[in-house]
């Protein structure tokens, strides 16, 4: 029996559906999900263990979802794309995913450009098809990308609908090298929970607050005490302003309350006890452009990665 094995770098401008993708595929929700911008600020990896079929090999997917491909103009912008580059210089392939509804602008061209220069195979994916009118549209669509490079696939998709996932799965195994499994065949990601739980808790800032604050937080887990039945969970939301902090916080706490109790019981869901959940507000002017900051947020340099 043929085994397959490797490692694939989800790729795509902001909010094209690449965390919706890894989540879809590895049927757990390992990524945090928002309509703003930059949601993903980390690489998250995703492991799918494929079943021998008769008209499939069996084998190992190791997903690399990564942060929304821009010019970063921000110590944190610029950690996000090194992790892009990073994970884009070590897989075996890569899973470029556009928003098939979305015209052409400046930060595909920006896209395109640095897919140009990888000699690692790219598969196209054409996503969120489900909101195309007519699906004769995608023709001319796939006329168009084809003219900007040479890529050994192009599959239109729909990561929210499930919509041709079981052929990118077969697709993406049969170009993977006849490998060994990477991970333990029980293991579906590399996350410590304590990270986990600090992107939950992120998550419901998105959903929650104004345009103008996502962007400026960031959430540390300081105290993170694992018991039999229950989590004890202390978290630091950091912020740049005061008016922030204002509205993080809300009017006799309750916004802050609000994002706690959604997250607690998204955090109970994630480790399976129950959990108490402990939020503090700081304000930290700049930590944006603080390699120090930014960097003390990524788990994978806190433990030497």
């Amino acid at each position: 029996m043929s085994f397959h094995s490797g490692f694939v770098c989800i790729l795509g401008r902001p909010n094209a559906g690449k965390s919706t993708l890894l989540n879809a595929l590895v049927g757990e929700k390992l990524a945090i999900i928002s309509p703003k911008p930059q949601t993903t600020r980390n690489r998250i990896l995703g492991i799918i263990n494929v079943p021998k079929q008769k008209s499939r090999d069996a084998g190992q997917i190791v997903l690399i979802d990564t942060p929304g491909v821009h010019r970063p103009d921000t110590s944190l912008g610029r950690q996000m794309m090194s992790d892009v580059r990073e994970a884009m210089s070590g897989c075996d392939l890569i899973l470029m995913i556009v928003d098939a509804k979305k015209k052409w602008d400046a930060t595909d061209t920006f896209l395109f450009d640095l897919v140009k220069k990888t000699a690692t195979p790219v598969f196209l994916l054409l996503n969120k098809i489900d909101l195309l009118a007519d699906k004769r549209d995608l023709l001319p669509l796939i006329t168009q990308f084809q003219a900007l490079r040479d890529f050994k696939e192009i599959i239109p998709i729909s990561a929210l609908k499930k919509t041709g996932l079981d052929e990118l799965l077969q697709c993406v195994l049969q170009a993977l090298p006849k490998a060994p499994a990477q991970f333990p065949e029980d293991q579906i990601t590399d996350q410590p929970l304590r990270f986990m739980a600090a992107e939950l808790i992120r998550e419901h800032i998105l959903m929650q607050v104004r345009e103008e604050v996502p962007h400026a937080v960031s959430v540390m887990v300081e105290q993170y005490e694992e018991g039999k039945t229950l989590t004890r969970i202390a978290a630091t939301i950091f912020c740049d302003r005061n008016s922030q902090k204002s509205i993080l916080v809300g009017k006799g706490g309750q916004m802050l309350k609000k994002i706690g109790t959604h997250a607690r019981l998204d955090i109970e869901k994630l480790v399976g006890t129950k959990v108490f959940l402990e939020l503090f507000v700081k304000v930290q002017p700049g930590w944006r452009e603080s390699r120090q900051f930014v960097e003390e947020l990524d788990w994978r340099r806190r433990a030497g990665l």
